[in-house]
């Protein structure tokens, strides 16, 4: 039995999402036989990018209003401006993530995403990591930044950006592999 057998993770993101911080993550996932489901604003396609260049568009399984936070045992939330900035202003997104984090269930946070967080009131007192242009914004929401590869704080896990993936990958696989096995009898 693969280390996230059974393991559901949801991944928010809609049009402006950085490509590479949803698909290499999901691929990681993937691996460990985790099943992921691309939750987004609208059904259809998402447009991923590039930095500021369009790249491919990548399906959506889900939308906001039909997904169920009990339904999954962790959150992605992957970076990219244009993402994250959209995401953070939808109410349902924000009720979405608070009620992942009040059933303790561990999120993964990449590049801009801890916006999200701060807009669903969740930053304060955490210790996170993110693209270092967000940082007087976490800091002014209460949160203790700071410039490294992967931050863990408790049942959240940070990281800056494209450049950190292999490490982001690597402790999130781990951070949701020891939430199964403190899940188990």
């Amino acid at each position: 039995m693969a280390a996230l057998d059974h393991f559901r993770v949801a991944i928010l993101a809609t049009d402006g999402v950085e490509e590479v911080e949803l698909t290499e993550p999901a691929k990681a996932l993937g691996q460990a036989s985790a099943k992921t489901d691309v939750i987004s604003l609208q059904p259809g396609r998402i447009q991923a990018f590039r930095h500021t260049d369009k790249n491919n568009q990548i399906p959506v399984d889900l939308v906001i209003d039909q997904a169920d936070p009990a339904n999954y045992d962790a959150l992605l939330l992957p970076g990219g401006t244009v993402n994250a900035d959209r995401m953070r202003m939808q109410p349902r997104v924000q009720q979405f993530i608070r009620a992942m984090a009040n059933a303790n269930k561990p999120m993964a946070v990449i590049c801009h995403a801890p916006w999200e967080l701060i807009s669903a009131g969740l930053a304060r007192g955490r210790t996170l990591t993110s693209w270092p242009t967000l940082q007087d914004d976490l800091r002014n929401a209460g949160a203790n930044w700071v410039d490294q590869e992967v931050v863990i704080d408790g049942n959240l896990i940070t990281s800056r950006g494209p450049q950190d993936i292999p490490s982001f990958n690597r402790e999130m696989i781990r951070l949701f592999t020891r939430s199964t096995q403190a899940a188990m009898p």
